[in-house]
């Protein structure tokens, strides 16, 4: 309140000012006004400053700003800085960064990579959950996850025999359309292909996701002669289960 008054009284001077904010629940008196502007800086708005401009340095230091609060208060601890004689905490970096603005570059934004199409025709599940086979070429699970890199999200589409657990196909792309998961069944037909497997009538298994129900996906699943599955949003997705069968995505 006192900087709103310290803003505008030149304009519209103290008094009034002080009067028009106590009739709208504000109540200041000018004296209060003028005692506050007496007091100066109080000593934790005082020992702020300083720890901001230890925030800001190292910040900028951060090539041009990647650190958050996390690296710079570790960064500071590192550098043994203290401010009138203590340790800065990790909180008073956060309260200062979030009250300035001040923020790093963030690499754990969710990416909802399973978008469904309400409007296309889904398969029945063919799998319900039993995620097991009796043999190669019988059962392919198939999804997309994203992986943050500096300079953006890389999507990266797989095919997985679940009889041999072996990545059958996959494909990497800076954008998460048809063509990403498209290619990773298309390697996968052509590397079964190459080592003269037959996959007609293979059950090729995925979540609702729009790419997966695209006329040009399901036109290709036909002409290679395989099953479609869609289960419930999660039932295929490799990440989470590449470990459980040994997968190395």
């Amino acid at each position: 309140m006192t900087a709103f008054i310290d803003a505008h009284h030149e304009a519209f001077g103290v008094v009034p000012i002080c009067r028009v904010l106590t009739e709208h629940g504000c109540p200041i008196a000018p004296s209060t006004y003028y005692a506050a502007r007496a007091r100066g800086l109080s000593a934790r708005a005082v020992r702020d400053e300083l720890v901001l401009d230890e925030v800001c340095r190292v910040h900028q230091a951060s090539r041009g700003g990647l650190y958050g609060a996390r690296k710079i208060y570790h960064q500071l601890r590192r550098e043994g800085v203290t401010v009138q004689g203590s340790p800065v905490a990790r909180c008073t970096i956060e309260r200062l960064m979030k009250t300035t603005g001040m923020q790093g570059v963030r690499r754990d934004r969710r990416v909802r990579t399973t978008i469904p199409d309400d409007t296309a025709a889904r398969p029945a599940d063919l799998v319900r959950r039993d995620f097991t086979a009796t043999r190669p070429n019988e059962l392919w699970v198939v999804d997309f996850t994203y992986v943050a890199t500096f300079a953006g999200f890389v999507y990266v589409a797989f095919a997985i025999d679940v009889f041999s657990r072996m990545i059958v196909g996959w494909r990497a792309a800076s954008s998460m359309k048809t063509d990403l998961p498209l290619d990773a069944l298309d390697m996968a037909l052509w590397h079964r292909g190459r080592a003269g497997h037959d996959v007609n009538g293979l059950v090729h298994h995925s979540d609702a996701g729009s790419q997966y129900t695209s006329i040009r996906y399901t036109d290709r699943l036909i002409e290679a002669g395989l099953h479609a599955s869609i289960g419930t949003v999660g039932d295929c997705l490799l990440t989470g289960q590449s470990d459980r069968w040994g997968v190395a995505a």
